[in-house]
């Protein structure tokens, strides 16, 4: 399987001069389209990537918030992505919510086997306040994070994951996103091993149509990452996008309304 895999990600399927990059979301369904695997698919699909699927757990949600959830068994989990990957190829992964710690570790598995770059949003909270994973998920992260070539806590995120020290002392590479934190500047800073930080300012867009900013930006990261952008430029690229998408946003829901994908510019 793991020679399989490694085939799999320079792409059987693909023929001489593709240029198209080929990225696996590897997340929860959000019903209402703004978050999860729809928000990936249509972040990919727009900065002009192949975007496939495997969906770790569907739920029932919307602009208000999440009424339900049903994990997916990790059996199926990793048959969706071995159907990508075996087939289509690889260029990029993109993490997101994963459901249980069962899934995460044949996710780690499988990455594990792959020579190419991921991108993990540690999901753990959604904006809405519903937990989207549990002390033992959460534990099975940590080779998750050593495996991500990027890992992009938000505020309470990295708060969870013991914040920068915990997060230096691992030595991997992460994006602490200031989306959540106060004030009218944000700040993201980018923090790789041996390197100084480097920071990304903007100033605050006022809106409540924040839906699936999470996915949007990572998913955004791995299709650059995908073209070939060096990390740095990758981030500040996707961040750029997100603000983009912001601005674009349609208006729809009563609550925490959805991105505008489709009118924003990458």
């Amino acid at each position: 399987m793991t020679q399989a895999l490694n085939d799999a990600a320079s792409g059987p399927g693909s023929s001489p001069g593709r240029r198209i990059p080929r990225i696996l979301s590897i997340a929860g369904s959000d019903s209402s389209g703004g978050a999860g695997i729809q928000a990936d698919i249509k972040t990919i699909t727009v900065l002009g990537g192949y975007a496939m699927s495997a969906i770790t757990a569907i739920t029932a949600q919307n602009t208000l918030g999440v009424s339900a959830v049903e994990v997916l068994s990790p059996e199926l989990v990793a048959a969706q992505i071995d159907a990508c990957i075996g087939d289509i190829g690889v260029d990029a992964i993109k993490l997101g919510m994963l459901g249980s710690a069962a899934i995460a570790a044949v996710v780690a598995d499988r990455i594990a086997a792959l020579n190419v770059p991921v991108v993990f949003d540690p999901v753990m909270v959604a904006t809405s306040g519903a937990a989207l994973a549990d002390a033992e998920t959460i534990e099975a992260f940590e080779r998750l994070m050593q495996l991500a070539t990027l890992t992009t806590p938000n505020v309470a995120e990295l708060a969870a994951l013991g914040g920068h020290d915990g997060m230096a002392a691992r030595g991997i590479a992460y994006l602490a996103k200031g989306g959540d934190s106060e004030g009218e500047r944000i700040e993201d800073a980018l923090m790789i091993p041996g390197e100084a930080p480097l920071v990304m300012a903007g100033t605050r867009i006022h809106t409540r149509h924040t839906h699936g900013t999470g996915c949007t930006l990572s998913s955004a990261i791995a299709t650059y990452l995908a073209k070939g952008l060096p990390l740095p430029e990758a981030v500040d690229r996707a961040r750029l996008f997100v603000r983009s998408a912001l601005r674009a946003a349609p208006g729809f829901g009563e609550g925490n309304g959805p991105l505008g994908h489709a009118e924003a510019r990458g």
